[in-house]
């Protein structure tokens, strides 16, 4: 059995995740995915609309995931690679590079991101709307 694993906040959820998600399974045979807790959120600076559980729940009901781990730090991806015995790492294409250092472990593979939505765009867009 081919395992793929790959990372993220998956807040407000929209086709460019189900996009990366549904690439990400092809290439294997199960998809785990490393959901970012809310407390690593806030290391990052970054604000989900959705708590962490919230999240789970909703990426444990799409058809391509098969798990969902917490993704705690930046540091735990060779350990979640040995762990579950990946053979893939994917991740989007805004990421290249990053990752290269899990080559030694596992394949790694940038995917394109789907153009014209972002979680960012969505979040911009609907401030937008606030302010009118």
């Amino acid at each position: 059995m081919k395992k793929v694993i790959t990372y993220g906040t998956f807040d407000l959820l929209h086709p460019g995740h189900i996009n990366i998600l549904r690439r990400a399974k092809e290439l294997g045979d199960y998809l785990i995915v490393g959901l970012s807790t809310d407390e690593f959120n806030l290391q990052k600076h970054k604000e989900a609309y959705h708590s962490y559980e919230d999240r789970k729940l909703i990426l444990e009901a799409i058809q391509y995931v098969d798990e969902v781990i917490p993704e705690d730090n930046w540091d735990q991806k060779i350990k979640d690679v040995l762990n579950q015995e990946v053979d893939i790492f994917v991740m989007g294409d805004d990421w290249k590079g990053h990752f290269d250092f899990l080559k030694e472990f596992c394949d790694v593979i940038y995917l394109p991101r789907t153009t014209g939505i972002s979680t960012s765009k969505i979040k911009s867009d609907l401030q937008e709307v606030g302010d009118d």
